[in-house]
């Protein structure tokens, strides 16, 4: 098996970018993969140093085994990922894409790069993901598992699957008449993605990993994930553009496991397994007050506000 080629997008956290790159170059399964790391050009002069000093230690930590492609302006998030990964896929059939802030287990590229080999023939799965929210149920579990949705966390996806995405988000308006898609979008009311989208398509956020989910959400695609987290997110803390909210707390409180997780062989959602990660992401993200945060701003945006 051919390891993925390992996209790695950096911007201006050098001490975050350290911590991330010390655990990557721990990881299993390195030999032999391609690193490219491309870095987003400062949005003033004021960030600069900052751009400089983080793309000084990428070069410090992975030397000669990475390329770089370093913008000299600025892209922006969104543009930066979808551009350097439709890059890689353009001359490779799959890849692993990680953030500067993100640190993860021993075995995160093992994983993933068995699910690419396992699932690279069956259309249905279109997404790996390296992330799995802390759900109590799972803690012991041996074996990954499909859910209905995405995850920018550390991830992985093919050239056949990353073919549909749509920058556009087209149908996107459907979610405001059509209750049932709503819902669904919403994993039953876990979590506001359709108020993400919305937000997006009119020009409020920056967002390129909410139009990928719609992109497989409208293709009827699942992803697979480990029953523990194989990444946790050092960037909550107040550093980047997104910060951790006083009332929602997504991030993993056990940090990155090191365990190694079976592949199921039946490619299907488990209705019980999904309704308990589900909940969990409901509870992480506010329960009942942070939905009612989430219509809140939903108003707001209608009113223009």
């Amino acid at each position: 098996m051919i390891p993925a080629p390992i996209a790695i997008f950096v911007y201006r956290r050098p001490g975050h970018l350290r911590e991330t790159l010390r655990n990557v170059l721990r990881c299993d399964g390195l030999a032999g993969t391609r690193i490219v790391v491309f870095g987003d050009g400062p949005r003033s002069s004021a960030q600069a140093a900052e751009v400089h000093a983080a793309r000084e230690v990428a070069r410090e930590l992975l030397g000669r085994r990475a390329e770089y492609r370093f913008s000299e302006f600025n892209r922006g998030l969104s543009a930066s990922i979808t551009t350097g990964v439709s890059e890689l896929l353009a001359v490779h059939d799959r890849v692993i894409v990680l953030e500067d802030d993100l640190r993860v287990g021993a075995g995160f590229f093992s994983f993933m790069n068995s699910a690419l080999e396992r699932y690279r023939d069956e259309p249905a799965v279109m997404h790996v993901s390296g992330h799995m929210f802390d759900v109590p149920a799972l803690a012991e579990r041996e074996e990954a598992l499909f859910l209905p949705y995405t995850s920018s966390w550390g991830w992985a996806t093919w050239r056949r699957a990353w073919s549909h995405y749509d920058s556009h988000a087209t149908g996107w308006e459907q979610l405001r008449t059509d209750r049932e898609l709503r819902r669904r979008f919403n994993l039953g009311g876990a979590f506001d993605y359709v108020g993400m989208l919305e937000r997006q398509m009119k020009g409020v956020g920056d967002s390129w990993a909410i139009r990928w989910y719609w992109s497989v959400f409208r293709a009827g695609g699942l992803g697979v994930y480990p029953p523990v987290t194989l990444v946790a997110n050092t960037g909550l803390d107040g550093s980047g553009t997104h910060g951790r909210g006083w009332l929602r707390r997504v991030g993993s409180r056990r940090g990155p496991s090191d365990r190694n997780y079976s592949l199921p062989e039946c490619i299907e959602i488990d209705a019980r397994l999904c309704r308990q990660v589900c909940q969990e992401i409901r509870r992480q993200n506010g329960g009942w007050l942070g939905a009612a945060i989430d219509r809140a701003r939903r108003v707001r945006l209608d009113l223009g506000l």
